[in-house]
């Protein structure tokens, strides 16, 4: 087995993709519109770069937890390929749970940082949760630089800002994405491990892609010849 084979995409799937290029969409959007605003009427947007940043940032970490549900990242397999199967799934495991163990060091890490901008308590002990830390400084009142409020997220004032306006749109609203797609990457992770156990797949990354597909057409056009 050269990597997890796909089939026809469901409605996660066709969300997650939209999700995604609605990212990108947005984007270039917002770029496009700058660079017309510079060139053609000698001004610009002024929070269209720091939207432009949040939104590359939450393109990329949502992506990287799709890509390992896709095994679509990259990989070098020129060892594993040379191994027995059982190796390779011994291998395979032993990778799946170094990325499990990483993906929930940086989950806890995400939420702790991310926490104190949304009003909540961020965990205890260095490494791993012992607890929550109910002493810590809430930071909600924190704003971004330039991005303006939006109005159907002024129910966070009174959720989070004890009633107090803001004016710029909250960290906690961008900053969202790094809890969420360390928790997906975990999930995507521990998706992985049961495929390798199941034997589903031998390794994180699909191997020989091209040579896979370059199959698949000879074997159509077999079935027309």
């Amino acid at each position: 087995m050269s990597g997890q084979t796909t089939g026809s995409p469901g409605f996660v799937d066709r969300l997650e993709e939209t999700v995604i290029a609605a990212l990108l969409g947005l984007m270039t959007i917002i770029t496009f519109a700058n660079v017309v605003a510079r060139f053609a009427f000698n001004s610009n947007i002024l929070w269209a770069l720091e939207a432009t940043v949040f939104l590359f940032a939450w393109l990329v970490l949502l992506g990287a937890s799709y890509a390992v549900k896709k095994h679509a990242h990259l990989g070098v397999d020129a060892i594993v390929n040379m191994l027995a199967p059982a190796a390779r799934r011994a291998l395979a495991l032993i990778a799946v749970a170094a990325c499990l163990i990483f993906s929930l060091l940086m989950l806890k890490g995400a939420y702790d940082y991310w926490a104190v901008f949304a009003d909540l308590p961020p965990t205890s002990g260095r490494w791993f949760p012992t607890g929550f830390d109910m002493k810590a400084r809430s930071q909600s009142f924190y704003e971004v630089q330039d991005v303006p409020m939006i109005g159907m997220l002024r129910f966070l004032e009174d959720l989070i800002n004890y009633g107090d306006a803001y004016e710029k749109m909250p960290k906690v609203v961008p900053y969202l994405v790094l809890p969420l797609s360390m928790l997906l990457l975990v999930y995507r992770f521990a998706q992985a491990a049961m495929q390798i156990l199941r034997g589903e797949t031998d390794r994180l990354v699909a191997s020989h892609e091209v040579e896979d597909e370059l199959e698949a057409v000879r074997a159509q056009q077999g079935e027309h010849e």
